[in-house]
């Protein structure tokens, strides 16, 4: 597997270079979870980490790599993929536009 060395910004990892997986697609994962154990035996946290763009090339707009930033939310704004044929919530109908 190839591997990435991505810059972290925020967070406990601020200012650490790591070296990320990339997938099939040439890019690391969207997001970045780091499990933390908790002090003296106490509940772990996981701190979770975003990929955003790290910087873009002057002439074309490019894109030049990726950064991880710490988003201290932890996953709550985490959106999901929806298929365009997936069921949706409340049926086929909604309530107040059913046909009488």
């Amino acid at each position: 597997m190839k591997s990435e060395d991505t810059p972290f910004v925020g967070g406990p990892l601020d200012g650490r270079v790591l070296p990320v997986l990339i997938g099939i697609t040439g890019h690391p994962p969207k997001t970045y979870r780091i499990p933390v154990p908790g002090v003296g035996g106490g509940p772990s946290t996981v701190v979770v980490y975003r990929r955003v763009q790290a910087a873009t090339s002057k002439r074309l707009g490019l894109h030049q790599g990726w950064k991880y930033e710490y988003d201290p939310e932890g996953g709550a704004s985490e959106r999901r993929f929806k298929l365009p044929w997936s069921p949706r919530k409340g049926g086929a109908t909604p309530e107040n536009n059913a046909d009488e």
